[in-house]
């Protein structure tokens, strides 16, 4: 086995000729954070870009960053943070719930996996902030799309299809985000007791508000113990964070505790571990247990979504917790079978939506679709994408579904905001 490690785009292009030309197989990757994810790669070679690294542009006036796809994403955030700024889709981090080390994710890996957190209902995801990409496709061909500016006009949009194609499509060698402030201040108002279909009620009638809420997660009871080193005890929290000025956090926390002041007990959390809480629940640290237990990452209606909970644990022991207003369910399932067809079925007479099994054992892996599976339409049209760009189904082959495809025109893995 043969592992590239270029430290320049010249570098990942001459790598990528060279598989075209040899019909060689590669596994592209970062630091390997995500590496558990997808259908498992039979590739005797591997495109590792943890060399590519370094911020090559930072702006904080222009709000514009640019870095080298192989950047840790921790390196990028401490940066950001010490000019108070920060990718406001907050990325996950997938490493502890794969049983990695925290802050290993790279920043091509962040566009690659389309990733985002808690704040994905007010900031959208990782492709609602790409400003530009280099890139070089399966064909062995380099190309740019977009550019360094907030405001860019351009005809087919790459930067954005690249996201979600986790490698399939074309090995990053530079990106280019748009970054934002971070917020002054922050607050979280924790409705205390509430069952799961209370609790959807309650984070509607938050976000229906003008309270302007960015974030509402539910964990029911026990799972409240995981998160935040226990110091929200066992009894289910649901979660409204609130960010901004000082002045105006304080006026919309006091605003929504009369809104909800019936709801249940209430409990408001300031400061770092606010940010602790939301970190944990980006993070799905609840199950990052070291274990191999099957999660799933789910995204439908969130009107659905605790109805499909509740049907799904009278059929299979199950774990769960909330995240989008319950527009995102985390499953952990506790026999060690992913009951993938049972699941998918109970999301689809629930009004729909996207399974992805993000945490599985390799033989789950390879049997079980990981990603949802497409439409046929949708199916027909990947595949011709996927011709586009990589022919002879160089990269990441299988990866996504069996054989060569790639699903990148379904958005499995971060689905649409609720």
């Amino acid at each position: 086995m043969t592992t590239f490690t270029p430290a320049t785009a010249d570098e990942t292009l001459s790598t990528v000729q060279w598989a075209a030309a040899e019909d060689a197989p590669l596994e592209i990757l970062g630091h390997g954070s995500k590496r558990g994810i997808g259908r498992p790669l039979q590739s005797e070679h591997t495109l590792d870009l943890s060399k590519l690294t370094g911020v090559t542009l930072y702006e904080p006036a222009e709000l514009v960053l640019s870095a080298r796809a192989g950047t840790p994403l921790a390196e990028i955030e401490q940066l950001l943070a010490q000019n108070g700024q920060q990718l406001a889709f907050e990325p996950m981090d997938y490493g502890p719930l794969l049983g990695a080390a925290p802050g290993k994710g790279t920043i091509g890996g962040v566009l690659a996996a389309n990733l985002s957190g808690p704040r994905r209902l007010k900031a959208g995801a990782a492709r609602d902030h790409i400003l530009g990409i280099s890139a070089v496709a399966g064909r062995g061909e380099a190309f740019k799309s977009g550019g360094r500016v907030v405001k860019n006009v351009t005809g087919y949009d790459l930067s954005k299809l690249m996201a979600n194609s986790w490698g399939t499509l074309a090995v990053l060698s530079d990106v280019t985000f748009k970054v934002l402030p971070a917020a002054e201040t922050e607050v979280t108002l924790a409705i205390r007791g509430l069952l799961d279909d209370a609790a959807t009620a309650a984070m509607a009638l938050a976000l229906g508000s003008s309270a302007e809420v960015s974030s509402a997660a539910h964990l029911p009871e026990r799972v409240a113990a995981r998160v935040a080193g226990s110091t929200l005890g066992s009894d289910a929290a649901t979660l409204l964070r609130v960010e901004g000025f000082g002045p105006s956090v304080a006026y919309r926390i006091a605003a929504l505790k009369l809104l909800l002041g019936k709801a249940g007990p209430l409990q408001e959390i300031a400061g770092e571990a606010s940010k602790t809480i939301w970190r944990d629940v980006r993070d799905c640290a609840p199950f990052a247990d070291g274990t191999e237990k099957p999660v799933w990452r789910v995204s439908m209606a969130p009107s659905q979504a605790h109805q499909m909970v509740l049907t799904l644990r009278m059929q299979a022991g199950v774990s769960a917790f909330y995240d989008w207003q319950g527009g995102l369910i985390w499953l952990r399932m506790e026999a060690g079978d992913p009951e993938a067809s049972l699941l998918r079925g109970l999301i689809r007479k629930h009004g729909g939506g996207h399974a992805t099994l993000v945490r599985a054992a390799l033989s789950h892996r390879a049997a079980v679709p990981v990603f949802e599976p497409q439409a046929p339409h949708l199916a027909a049209l990947s595949a011709r994408l996927k011709a586009e760009f990589d022919p002879k189904a160089i990269l990441n082959p299988g990866r996504m579904a069996p054989g060569s495809g790639s699903a990148t025109l379904n958005p499995t893995t971060e689905g649409a905001a609720p």
